[in-house]
């Protein structure tokens, strides 16, 4: 099979702007029903896992500003989704939960995420998902 090259004109951050994009909007579709902005499906799939995050760790988890993600918080918390509190031993961090509600939407979420995922991606071989892995890590990790 004859490898494929990347034309000269591709740009690696322009596609995964376009990609980002089309899924939060198929994202957003698929979840109209819990009348959710992306932000908070965001926020709620980065907590489906049960485990409380300080607002550092869920901002660098959801790729956000603590500040902007004070806002989608609040909203929230106002919903029922999340609760704040204070992590033991630690009193200065805030810590955040899902409600019990919370984790059922989120739970919605991240089924949804993972369906959207094996469409998009379940085809695509093991080393070129380690690929796109990597290449998206690296994104994460630059500092400008």
């Amino acid at each position: 099979m004859k490898s494929e090259s990347v034309p000269s004109d591709w740009s690696a951050l322009l596609a995964l702007h376009r990609a980002t994009h089309v899924t939060l909007r198929v994202l957003a579709a698929e979840l109209a029903d819990l009348d959710l902005t992306g932000s908070e499906i965001n926020a709620l799939a980065n907590l489906a896992d049960g485990r409380g995050r300080t607002m550092s760790e869920l901002a660098v988890a959801v790729g956000s500003r603590p500040t902007t993600l004070t806002s989608v918080l609040d909203r929230l918390e106002r919903r029922g989704q999340i609760s704040r509190g204070s992590r033991p031993g630690d009193r200065r961090a805030v810590l955040i939960e899902l409600t019990s509600a919370g984790r059922l939407t989120a739970a919605t979420i991240r089924r949804a995420v993972a369906d959207l995922e094996r469409r998009a991606l379940g085809s695509l071989p093991a080393d070129v998902m380690a690929g796109l892995q990597a290449g998206l890590q690296a994104l994460t990790e630059v500092s400008g």
